[in-house]
């Protein structure tokens, strides 16, 4: 019997109980899988506030992941994109009206409000907002409740929760854009980044990853740092400041040997791991062949982000089984997961809180 048949029949019985709830946690617990609170547990609050990472480490998660973007004043702060209206109650305030501006970022123009626009006075203004409001509208419930954060508050925030829980907790910052940002704006958060870490005592020896879809800032962080680098890795596209490759070819063995020359880990999208008939695609077994680790993106618990066959009655927004897909990327050999749900991931490795 083939892997890929086994990995059928698991991921079949694990459907197979969807309707009585989650599927059943793994036999013995994960302890070595990373489970990584995507952008905070912000599949219950608005994400990259410090409410949804504390509540994210709260329910078990080894690491938070802020996405980092700079104010205009040079501050980093946590953002899923430096265009924020999305995720800000920006477009609501009069003030800022004239903000409003139009950017070419990595091949598309983008109309809207822009951290890098904004001081961190002017910033700590906005509140926070549900990104996915269509989707998770129980979040919409904490609208308006939450700052941005800065990098130097989640980790101060992450060192109160080590010494509440006695349990070191890993940091996976993405820098967002930063070729954009070098290039357009003349701010070089690769700089940023290394000098705000070593002003807080964060270093190499301390839970930390490092994560770009681009090439060139994770290369440059490698010959000025020792921390643990990942390169991030789409279904589609290649790195914004390397337009003649492409991610298809650097999931090739090749190509991941070439990423194992700077990075330690890909954090790869989880389609790339597994065709539409979920045979195994060789992603895994060539990055571990490489000496890279493999982090797969994003487990999310809504119909919406899941397979046909995991999901369930109600619509886009109706909870589906992620736990099967889950198992079925840990039977796989993947290290770890990005997940919005990192208490519902713990509980399914069988883990829990710790």
């Amino acid at each position: 019997m083939g892997r890929g048949t086994v990995l059928r029949l698991v991921v079949a019985s694990l459907v197979a109980v969807a309707s009585l709830g989650s599927a059943p946690a793994l036999a013995q617990p994960a302890g070595d899988f990373l489970v990584i609170a995507h952008r905070g547990a912000s599949g219950e609050r608005p994400e990259h506030t410090l409410a949804a990472y504390e509540l994210a480490i709260d329910q078990g998660a080894d690491y938070i992941e802020p996405d980092l973007v700079v104010t205009k004043d040079g501050v980093l702060v946590a953002r899923h994109e430096n265009e924020i209206s999305g995720t800000t109650d920006v477009a609501d305030r009069e003030e800022f009206s004239a903000r409003r501006r139009a950017k070419e970022i990595d091949g598309e123009l983008i109309n809207g409000w822009f951290a890098e626009d904004f001081t961190l006075a002017e910033l700590r203004t906005l509140r926070a907002k549900e990104r996915l409001p269509g989707i998770r509208r129980q979040n919409m419930r904490f609208d308006g409740l939450y700052q941005v954060p800065t990098l130097e508050e989640i980790v101060k925030l992450v060192r109160a929760k080590e010494a509440e829980t006695g349990r070191r907790i890993g940091l996976y910052p993405e820098l967002k854009h930063p070729d954009f940002l070098l290039q357009e704006e003349g701010i070089d958060t690769v700089d940023l980044l290394l000098i705000e870490l070593r002003k807080l005592g964060v270093t190499p020896d301390d839970p930390v990853f490092i994560q770009s879809f681009e090439v060139g800032p994770l290369q440059r962080l490698d010959k000025r740092s020792d921390f643990k680098l990942v390169q991030l890795l789409e279904m589609n596209g290649g790195p914004a400041d390397e337009p003649d490759m492409r991610y298809a070819e650097m999931v090739t063995p090749s190509g991941l040997a070439e990423i194992a020359a700077y990075a330690d880990a890909i954090g790869v999208d989880m389609r790339l791991l597994f065709d539409e008939g979920l045979d195994p695609t060789p992603v895994i077994k060539d990055a571990k062949a490489a000496g890279l680790a493999v982090h797969a993106w994003t487990l999310r618990k809504e119909n919406a982000f899941l397979p046909p066959a995991l999901q369930s009655q109600g619509g886009e927004s109706a909870v589906g089984n992620p736990e099967a897909l889950l198992q079925m990327l840990y039977k796989l050999g993947v290290d770890g997961v990005f997940t919005d749900d990192p208490g519902r991931t713990a509980k399914a490795l069988n883990r829990g809180a710790r």
